[in-house]
């Protein structure tokens, strides 16, 4: 019996000590599976904040960055401003030399139609006056156009006698001609014009060739005007005297031809002076 007891004690120690055994073996790996664990645990928290770190430098390097990029991009805006203002200024002076050129055209077709019209009437007052003293001879006058005027030079021989200013009865027909002409166009100016040859002249009536040049050119403007009603208004005399020669002195021939009265006819330049003004 004792024996039996013994036996059964022994046998309850053994498996009591073999349960405390395992239950601290369990613990023991549970205890060292928890170590590891924190260990991989700091070890991760370490990698995190060196990520953080990086992440954080990255983070600076791209608000440098951005900010860079904003002032890039605030000085191209700046610019692009600055080039839109200029482009502006530009397309509106280029508009206003455009206007400016458009008027500039409009004048010059506007004068190029009225010096268009100026040389038509500068032909058909060609013609008229040359229709109208087709009875006399080149040796008593001549017309001619030049620079947009008619000339007609009637010699002494048909208008005065040696050293005269008065107008003989051949010279008053052709003045009487040439004022039909006039007297339908009251839209020309007529110069009257006396030169002489450079003989010298001293008589009681004329102290030298002016006076003899203007005096025959006023009795040529108040025949036009008294007799055959030339009007006044159109009509202005002057005296060249013997320094607008067409011959040489040096020969009888030349100083006729010098000595001559000059009837120069051209349309009124007013509308055109306006417009180049």
């Amino acid at each position: 019996m004792k024996n039996i007891v013994y036996v059964a004690a022994c046998a309850l120690l053994v498996c009591t000590s073999c349960v405390t055994k395992k239950k601290y073996m369990i613990a023991e790996n549970g205890r060292l599976e928890a170590v590891g664990r924190g260990d991989a645990l700091k070890e991760e928290l370490v990698n995190c904040k060196d990520e953080a770190d990086r992440q954080t430098a990255r983070i600076a390097d791209l608000l440098r960055d951005t900010t860079e990029l904003g002032r890039t991009v605030r000085n191209y805006q700046t610019m692009l401003n600055t080039n839109l203002s200029e482009q502006e200024k530009l397309n509106s002076l280029l508009q206003q030399k455009m206007n400016e050129l458009g008027d500039r055209e409009k004048t010059i077709n506007e004068l190029q139609d009225m010096i268009n019209a100026q040389n038509n009437k500068v032909k058909a007052l060609l013609g008229s006056v040359q229709d109208a003293l087709l009875g006399f001879s080149s040796d008593e006058l001549s017309v001619t156009q030049k620079n947009g005027k008619v000339y007609v030079a009637m010699s002494d021989k048909l208008l005065f006698e040696s050293g005269s200013a008065k107008v003989d009865k051949r010279g008053k027909e052709a003045l009487a001609k040439l004022a039909d002409v006039l007297n339908k166009q009251n839209d020309i100016d007529v110069f009257i014009e006396g030169h002489t040859d450079n003989k010298p002249i001293n008589t009681v009536q004329f102290k030298d060739n002016w006076d003899l040049s203007v005096i025959r050119a006023t009795s040529v403007v108040r025949i036009l005007t008294k007799d055959y009603g030339v009007s006044s208004l159109q009509i202005q005399p002057s005296g060249r005297g013997e320094f607008m020669p067409v011959a040489s002195n040096e020969t009888a021939d030349g100083r006729s031809k010098n000595r001559r009265t000059e009837i120069i006819m051209a349309p009124k330049l007013d509308k055109l002076m306006q417009l180049l003004q």
